[in-house]
């Protein structure tokens, strides 16, 4: 760098002769004796980091000189006062578009000259310098790129936006034997400028295109364009982005590639091709021949199968506990490689030398899984079999539900036709039954055997009034369940899932087809999925293809009855002794299902805490009558 700074203040000094006298020259002058003696030519030509970006960017001879022009005054404010008096301005300190192609001998008048700073020529497109201002072209003053200055004295911090937008994947190299990864190296060492990876939310796409240039012994910078700051445009992200990698000489991994295809932004897909180095796009939508002329190289990234997330969790935590019992659960969960090194990251830091546990894997993958404003719930069940009182047949329904949603991954990996033709490897349950009769018990005791999240869908956060927004919803929903293997419950299940009607206008219309994406997507679907209804004959009949388990919860008959008002009442013994509960004539009398009946015994506590008295059968009489009569059932007479 020195010597190319040394011949600029002798191209300067030459300029200043073509302007002045040698009299009028004395301020200049006296400039350019200081910048001499601050950079004297060198013995020999040094390599240097300008000589570096040339050959990153490929830069002609002309072009590297003009960027030493715009740079100068970046790295010492003496060329900027030379600059200021060369112009005639005290206040242009840096070198407009005349001045530098006067110091670089390349006439003013010339087009080749202008071409070299237009928008399109390697300086501009990769970022490296732009030309300010709305001024007549030859008095546009050229800045250089911040990050490019920075690199030049030495600092690789990163730029800003890039590292708000940086993710830190890990080891991938696991990676790198996967068949698409193999596709995406191979398209990189026969020189493809960019290749498209088409990756579903929860598949592992991102880490899949780091790892092919890793096969390749490329480093990579992997960003994501959804995190794109807000004060930052996102063609200047992209162009950030590639500048970056190019400086670093590493392959650009670009998550969240769909951004720049979205409707208003389409013009930025070109940009993919404005990069110096190779570029890996990775986006939840398929390449469309549309976007450009170019066709890239296209793949789909598969979903993480358990044994890469073992090798991926044992590689992001020293020590794993895999001796665990509940490691099981852990690899279960389906995250990504970036959430499973990013949820590595956090408990080895906070585990601050201890030993890391289970649960904290548990709580920290559950956290990086999950995403905001899904429109679900996520609760921690606390019931077991034993708390559901249900007819035989009921209840080896449910233990079957559980055996399927434990054994389907190794039942699936022995024969994958049976997911062939993009059939989802979930298991899918319909509970029907009257209100109280135990759905949304039941659906909390397969979560808590299955040892899982339940997720339950709040229906005011997804249902939207404006069209095709609650389906994006519902597809964040089925999504973060698929990655955290969580059970995804749909209480009154059939104000979603209603049958399809007639289409008499346009209501009609948007309303059949939220329910064929809900048949779509439940056929797609890779979790475990349990729809709870009152009134079955109001879901569409083509989702009983779709579901597993069909489950029905009958009003409990008089053995159920007593059961579960022995079950309920069995908290708060010793009863009253001066007031004996009779059980069999409730169970016999009060025809209510479960939910119905553990309200009465809370209603009977609640009266008699008041009373300063254990329960007795005066407290459940009186709670009786009133929730027939809320109910809206005939209160039977006295003795009854």
């Amino acid at each position: 760098m020195r010597d190319r700074l040394a011949r600029l203040v002798e191209q300067m000094t030459l300029a200043g002769k073509r302007r002045w006298d040698d009299t009028a020259a004395e301020p200049f002058s006296a400039t350019i004796a200081v910048l001499r003696a601050d950079h004297p030519m060198p013995a020999d030509t040094d390599t240097d980091a300008l000589a570096a970006i040339s050959e990153i960017f490929a830069l002609e001879a002309v072009e590297l000189d003009l960027l030493t022009v715009a740079a100068s005054v970046e790295l010492d404010p003496n060329f900027g006062l030379a600059f200021a008096l060369l112009q005639g301005n005290p206040n242009a300190a840096r070198p407009t578009v005349a001045l530098a192609l006067e110091l670089c001998d390349v006439p003013i008048m010339s087009a080749a000259g202008r071409a070299r700073l237009s928008p399109s020529a390697p300086l501009r497109r990769y970022g490296l310098l732009d030309v300010d201002g709305s001024e007549p072209a030859p008095r546009r003053p050229l800045r250089v790129a911040d990050r490019v200055v920075a690199h030049l004295l030495g600092d690789d911090s990163y730029d800003p936006a890039v590292a708000a937008m940086r993710l830190d994947l890990g080891a991938v190299g696991e990676l790198a034997d996967l068949p698409v990864a193999r596709v995406l190296s191979a398209a990189i060492e026969r020189g493809e400028p960019l290749a498209w990876v088409h990756a579903r939310p929860g598949t592992i796409g991102i880490a899949l295109a780091a790892a092919a240039f890793g096969a390749l012994d490329i480093a990579a910078l992997v960003v994501d364009l959804r995190r794109c700051p807000a004060d930052v445009a996102l063609d200047d992200a992209l162009r950030g982005a590639g500048r970056e990698a190019a400086l670093q000489r590493r392959g650009l991994v670009l998550a969240g590639a769909e951004l720049l295809a979205e409707e208003g932004a389409a013009w930025l897909t070109r940009r993919l091709l404005d990069v110096a180095v190779p570029v890996i796009a990775v986006a939840d939508a398929p390449w469309r021949a549309a976007w450009l002329d170019f066709l890239p190289v296209s793949v789909t990234a598969p979903a993480s199968s358990a044994e890469l997330r073992d090798l991926l969790w044992r590689a992001s935590v020293r020590d794993a506990p895999v001796d665990d019992p509940v490691w099981p659960d852990v690899v279960n969960l389906r995250l990504t490689p970036e959430q499973i090194a990013q949820a590595g990251r956090f408990v080895t830091r906070t585990a601050d030398g201890a030993p890391v546990s289970v649960a904290a894997l548990l709580s920290a993958a559950r956290r990086v899984g999950s995403t905001r404003g899904t429109g679900a719930r996520a609760a921690k069940p606390s019931a077991s079999l034993d708390d559901l009182v249900l007819p035989d047949a009921t209840l080896e329904s449910i233990r079957q539900l559980i055996s399927w949603a434990r054994r389907r991954d190794s039942v699936l990996a022995a024969n994958p036709r049976l997911v062939a033709g993009g059939k989802g490897r979930g298991v899918s349950a319909l509970f029907a039954g009257a209100s109280g009769t135990g759905k949304t018990l039941a659906a909390h005791v397969v979560a808590d055997t299955l040892n899982l999240d339940l997720y339950q869908v709040e229906l005011p956060t997804v249902i939207d009034k404006y069209i095709g927004e609650t389906e994006k919803n519902l597809q964040r929903v089925f999504q973060e369940a698929e990655n955290l293997n969580a059970v995804l419950f749909f209480d009154e299940a059939d104000s979603l899932f209603g049958a399809r009607s007639e289409v008499r206008d346009s209501r009609d219309r948007y309303a059949n087809i939220e329910v064929a994406y809900l048949l779509q997507r439940m056929e797609q679907f890779d979790g475990i999925a349990i729809l709870a209804t009152n009134l079955r004959g109001n879901l569409d009949v083509a989702f009983s293809r779709r579901l597993q388990f069909i489950v029905h919860f009958p009003d409990p008959d008089e053995p159920t009855r007593r059961h579960l008002w022995l079950r309920h009442l069995q908290g708060f013994e010793p009863l009253d002794a001066d007031d004996p509960v009779d059980v069999d004539q409730l169970a016999r009398t009060v025809e209510l299902a479960g939910g119905d009946i553990r309200n009465i015994v809370m209603a009977a506590a609640y009266a008699a805490a008041d009373d300063g008295r254990p329960i007795g059968m005066r407290h459940l009489t009186t709670a009786v009558e009133r929730e027939l009569r809320k109910l809206g059932r005939r209160v039977p007479p006295p003795g009854h």
